[in-house]
């Protein structure tokens, strides 16, 4: 059976996830089995297994880290937010249903067997179990019925570190605060205090330490740095979601100095209010001399030279929010001038000429029909049954600025509960039609891995300058991301030097963890941890 370890937090974002991943690459370092896991995960960043099965990309980057393939176990309750009050519940991979926040609370004591199954099979498995807490132990009006932070804990009689974050004031506070809200046999099963996200000179905290040591009764096992690693984040919380870009600036380094140069090729994103996958475009990120930028108002536009139209969980909602704050009108007269539009799943539907929910699949709002953008000849039907499935395959015809990509490997999953066709009613063939000037393709010929014959179809539509497709993770394949950053270039007259696009991002990803790994075993008595690990509660 399986040793474990819990990371709580004081608070949200105090950076838990990022903390359990760095965990569960020193310990695969050190050589042991380990897996992540986190009961209950709130995100509308999800990712579809091999098995066709939906989980958070927290626990996916954390498998990632611990070097295993990420499995639903992992994961067992994803909450997907359709509305203010509302959710998506996926036990176990599979949608049940969407309910108020208030039916959920009620409900979830009857997800305790499946929690305890997962972590179980997890435990037979392998040798560390990396557990993950949400938000804050200390919610005193939802104690009764955790099952995330104490209440998990219980369940695998895992020891607790607890993180707070000093990068955002009053860290001292919060964690006192948090243990003094706990419960005696709960302060007992919290084995260290983690401060985390510092910045400065340390020897000014350690009065500090020392005092909150004292208070709290609880050794502080680590001083964490603000790191500055590119790993995946989590939902809005998330520092990639700027108007600015990660990238706006390049930095370029030598051996004695630094000098800034301005990103040559800027992609904006719509920052949908239910936004989900942004990871979608992480791969640009890094590339050097690119600007990923996402966008949520009309002045934050400008003239970018590729605007993404990605993910939501609320296609609908998420269209008229556009159409209400002058963004959709600010695409649509980008898209005339020739500015590539690309939309990925809600984006892709928005892009198309209808949209119908009468079942009221979305937002529990039954016989709504809508205008999309008008930019692809395409109908969308939204449907109870999610689709999820991984698919690979290649790029069919590919029209306009993007004729590079034609013929090219893809693949990714797709997540969605709707269908998309032609305005003429069939799904979209090859070629669909003639319209005026322009002709119509579909995106991708794919293949679903999770279909016990490989089920081949068409996805996706692309018509000049405008491409969509239900497929995330499309742009991760190297070749892909370069073609795409080259046409772009090209198109503003520049030509970079043979191999200066070259880019290998699964290699640059397995950097980060490994970059991740050496500042929290610079920074943590790992010593202490594993002593606390052996010991358990």
């Amino acid at each position: 059976m399986a040793k474990a370890i819990m990371i709580q937090g004081t608070m949200s974002n105090a950076g838990k996830s990022l903390l359990a991943a760095g965990l569960c690459r020193i310990f695969k370092q050190d050589g042991y089995r380990v897996a992540p896991f986190k009961s209950q995960n709130m995100a509308l960043n999800s990712y579809i297994t091999s098995e066709g099965l939906e989980m958070g990309r927290a626990q996916v980057v954390q498998a990632q880290a611990a070097g295993c393939e990420p499995s639903v176990e992992m994961n067992p309750i994803l909450l997907k937010p359709s509305s203010d009050v509302g959710s998506q519940v996926i036990v176990r991979g599979v949608p049940i249903g969407t309910m108020p926040a208030k039916e959920y609370f009620k409900y979830k004591k009857q997800l305790i067997p499946e929690i305890k199954k997962a972590f179980q099979h997890l435990s037979e498995q392998y040798d560390i179990i990396v557990i993950e807490g949400a938000g804050s132990p200390a919610e005193i009006n939802l104690k009764s019925d955790d099952i995330v932070n104490m209440g998990m804990a219980r369940m695998a009689g895992a020891p607790v570190l607890l993180a707070g974050d000093i990068d955002r004031g009053g860290m001292f506070a919060q964690l006192y605060g948090t243990v003094a809200l706990l419960e005696p046999d709960e302060q007992a099963m919290v084995k260290g205090l983690i401060i985390n996200k510092f910045r400065g000179d340390k020897t000014i905290l350690d009065p500090g330490v020392e005092m909150i040591e004292k208070l709290c009764k609880i050794p502080v096992v680590g001083v964490v740095p603000y790191m500055d690693v590119d790993i995946e984040d989590e939902d809005s919380l998330s520092s990639r979601l700027s108007s600015t870009g990660r990238n706006n600036t390049l930095k370029q380094e030598n051996e004695s100095s630094e000098k800034h140069v301005e990103a040559w090729i800027d992609i904006a994103a719509i920052r949908f209010p239910r936004l989900s996958n942004f990871t979608d475009l992480n791969v640009f990120e890094p590339i050097p001399g690119v600007s990923v930028r996402y966008v949520s108002r009309l002045s934050e536009l400008g003239r970018p030279d590729l605007i993404v139209l990605p993910g939501t969980k609320n296609t609908i909602e998420d269209l008229l929010w556009m159409r209400q704050n002058g963004l959709e009108a600010a695409v649509l007269k980008n898209a005339a001038g020739g500015t590539p539009i690309w939309g990925i799943c809600g984006g892709y539907q928005m892009m198309g000429q209808t949209l119908s929910d009468q079942e009221g699949t979305e937002a529990g709002v039954p016989g709504r029909t809508i205008s999309g953008m008008g930019l692809l000849p395409l109908q969308t039907q939204f449907q109870e049954e999610k689709t999820r499935t991984q698919v690979k395959g290649c790029f069919g015809t590919v029209s306009g600025i993007f004729s590079g990509l034609s013929g090219m490997e893809a693949e990714g999953y797709e997540i969605h509960m709707g269908e998309t066709s032609s305005v003429g009613g069939d799904i979209v063939k090859n070629v669909i039609k003639e319209q005026e000037k322009a002709v119509n393709y579909s995106l991708l010929k794919l293949r679903e891995e999770q279909a016990v014959n490989h089920t081949e179809k068409q996805d996706g539509c692309c018509r000049d300058n405008l491409y969509g497709t239900y497929v995330h993770g499309i742009f991760d394949k190297a070749e892909v991301a370069e073609t795409i950053i080259r046409a772009l270039m090209k198109e503003k007259g520049m030509e970079p030097e043979v191999g200066g696009l070259s880019f290998d991002y699964e290699k640059y990803r397995e950097e980060q963890y490994n970059r991740l790994a050496d500042t929290m075993r610079k920074y943590l008595d790992m010593e202490a941890i594993y002593r606390i690990l052996e010991k358990g509660v």
